[in-house]
């Protein structure tokens, strides 16, 4: 089995080989047809190639098996002798019959030209013929080949790779699921949509098909879908047929299966699913053609319902990778880990519940020390459900909150978060379990300094200070003193501090309290007249911020 992660060798095309001035091939009968592609070469002399062949071949004869009389051009034919049309017109139906891809006669040693007879044969049965002169052998003709798939195959791996990198970076922006069907409609040049366990379409990308592929492709999801109910009677009869349908066993990541040969019935319209037999499991992925574009559906997760539909204009070989990628992004966006750790998380809320300490719940959640991050999206707008998840994804835990417009994470300490594409974060220091609300602070504080000052990430720093010469108890009983007039105000409080952490800055300070300036103004002015004392002096705000430290 090959590699799932790897997509198969693209086929070369017919041009690009005619094009190759070493070789010095010659079309000399046949359809001129850009599209037309070879898979590989084969050489043979056997009068009737049909056995040996698989599809998609250039065949390449020198005419040894050709009878002297079909092979000689001159002349009358006897009544006793074969014509020539004869034994072309059949040598050449088998070869198409096979589904050989293009025919290559060598014009050396065996004969000076090409039959005539060979030449009318491929042109009435639209077959390409391709010259061989006498100095190109057969074997550099297959190692042109093998040439140009190697370069091909470079070249696809390359847009599979870049494609994963775009899907995983799209993973983790605020609004994951439209972006990621936004950059895999964009690399594979169609449409892309995520259909909801109803049926309903929740999100779309790319340029919207018509009606008719957009209810064959309806249909399609729904043949994937798990658990799909059965559709009314006659339902599968209605509107939404389609040209040819291949659904196939495979999961997101495996190879796609080759297409049947045989024709299936019409797809269902949208919203309704064909009758199948309740005992066979639902196909995990599904293939379509409809009005001349592409179709595939794949089903997300386990039994979640939710279906992912693409619809494009052509096929690549790496595609099925590219959307295989995306179709497992989007079962983890959209799914619920039901797995051992899941299970641990809800017996450890369940504990904290009734009052067990946060130290003994901990290793139920998996580390010792923890930072608590929390998060703003960029942008107008609070993150949603999902944006939340995939933040918690991006940060390695599945302990999310997404509170408000904020969003916090609880992640474990040897899990350092780095910075995010889209949004702006805060990071606590690392602390055992018990100071968890301390560093909830930590990290409130860190976030609104984050933005204030247009970083994409601020840690909380603790490090040895002055502040550390003074025993903590004293610190705050000065602290209660000295901040007394204010502290019955928490929006004085935090304004002041936010303030001096700033340097006094009107407008970081607003942005960071997400007040206007002038709100900030009058709230340091109330605080400036209730502490009686100077606020522009330094030693006065010095001895401020330290009694804020230990309130």
């Amino acid at each position: 089995m090959p590699d799932p992660a790897v997509p198969p060798t693209p086929p070369v095309l017919l041009t690009s080989l005619l094009a190759r001035e070493d070789l010095s091939l010659r079309r000399i009968a046949g359809p001129v047809d850009a599209g037309t592609v070879v898979h590989w070469v084969h050489t043979s002399e056997m009068a009737d190639p049909y056995p040996y062949l698989l599809g998609g071949e250039l065949l390449l004869t020198a005419g040894v098996h050709i009878p002297e009389a079909a092979g000689s051009d001159g002349g009358a034919p006897g009544r006793a002798k074969p014509r020539p049309g004869d034994y072309f017109d059949g040598y050449v139906s088998r070869i198409v019959a096979a589904g050989g891809a293009a025919l290559g006669f060598g014009v050396a040693p065996v004969h000076d030209t090409v039959p005539r007879a060979l030449v009318a044969a491929c042109e009435t049965h639209g077959l390409p013929l391709l010259e061989v002169p006498p100095q190109t052998t057969f074997s550099g003709v297959a190692r042109a080949v093998w040439q140009l798939m190697a370069q091909a195959r470079l070249a696809e791996l390359r847009r599979v790779t870049e494609a994963q990198q775009s899907l995983a970076s799209a993973a983790s922006r605020p609004d994951p699921v439209p972006s990621v069907l936004r950059q895999l409609a964009q690399r594979l040049g169609g449409w892309a949509v995520l259909y909801g366990p109803e049926g309903a379409e929740i999100a779309g990308a790319g340029r919207r098909p018509g009606e008719e592929v957009a209810s064959a492709l309806a249909g399609l999801a729904g043949v994937v879908r798990p658990d799909r109910p059965a559709p009314p009677s006659g339902a599968a009869a209605q509107t939404g047929s389609v040209s040819r349908a291949h659904s196939t066993g495979t999961r997101p990541g495996e190879p796609e299966a080759a297409p049947s040969r045989s024709a299936h019935g019409p797809a269902s319209p949208a919203g309704h699913q064909p009758p199948t037999d309740p005992g066979r499991p639902a196909p995990t992925s599904a293939t379509d053609t409809t009005a001349g574009l592409h179709l595939a559906a794949y089903a997300l997760g386990a039994g979640h319902g939710f279906v992912l539909g693409v619809a494009t204009p052509q096929r690549a070989p790496g595609d099925h990778t590219v959307v295989s990628v995306a179709a497992v992004l989007l079962s983890l966006l959209t799914g619920e880990q039901q797995s051992g750790t899941g299970a641990a998380r809800s017996s450890a809320l369940v504990r904290l519940l009734l009052g067990a300490p946060p130290e003994e719940v901990a290793p139920l959640l998996g580390g010792e020390r923890w930072v608590v991050v929390r998060a703003r999206p960029d942008g107008s707008g609070p993150a949603d459900a999902v944006a939340a998840s995939a933040l918690g994804a991006a940060l390695g835990s599945a302990l999310v909150d997404p509170a408000g417009d904020v969003v916090r994470v609880l992640v474990p300490a040897e899990r350092a978060p780095a910075p995010l594409p889209g949004w702006t974060l805060g990071v606590s220091a690392a602390v055992a379990p018990h100071d968890w609300p301390a560093a909830d602070t930590q990290a409130a504080r860190a976030l609104a300094r984050a933005r204030a000052t247009r970083t994409p990430l601020l840690r909380h720093g603790p490090r040895p200070a002055l502040a550390d010469l003074v025993p903590p108890d004293e610190a705050a009983a000065h602290a209660r003193a000295l901040l007394a007039p204010v502290t019955a105000h928490p929006a004085l409080t935090e304004t002041l501090r936010t303030w001096l952490s700033l340097h006094g800055s009107w407008d970081r300070t607003a942005v960071a309290l997400s007040v206007h300036r002038n709100t900030v103004r009058q709230r340091i002015t109330r605080c400036a007249t209730l502490l009686e004392t100077d606020l522009e002096d330094p030693d006065v705000r010095m001895e401020l911020w330290f009694a804020l430290r230990h309130i």
